[in-house]
């Protein structure tokens, strides 16, 4: 799950996730709304939620990949394990990051 901001820049990052093959399938997920702490003070924003499917080989790449190309200076990057799902898309997966 990486939080980005609204517009063109979610799926610019969706996008260039899928291109790269670190993902086989981005959602972006609008209406978004984040309150969270920054530096001192409390925020609120509105963003989108990309939810990238990958494995977790291809996590650390996929995590350097959001770091350098994400337009925050700290960007969300956190990894939900997969224990089961439909063995016809998890196999889709699995030859969409081969």
């Amino acid at each position: 799950m990486i939080t980005a901001p609204r517009g063109r820049k979610a799926d610019a990052l969706a996008k260039g996730l899928v291109a790269a093959k670190l993902a086989a399938c981005v959602n972006v997920v609008p209406g978004l709304v984040s309150h969270y702490a920054w530096k001192g003070s409390r925020r609120r924003d509105a963003e989108c939620l990309l939810i990238a499917k990958t494995s977790a080989a291809k996590l650390p790449a996929l995590t350097k990949w959001i770091e350098k190309n994400h337009p925050y200076e700290v960007p969300e990057v956190l990894a939900v394990k997969v224990d089961a799902g439909s063995g016809t898309y998890l196999k889709w997966l699995a030859g969409e990051l081969a």
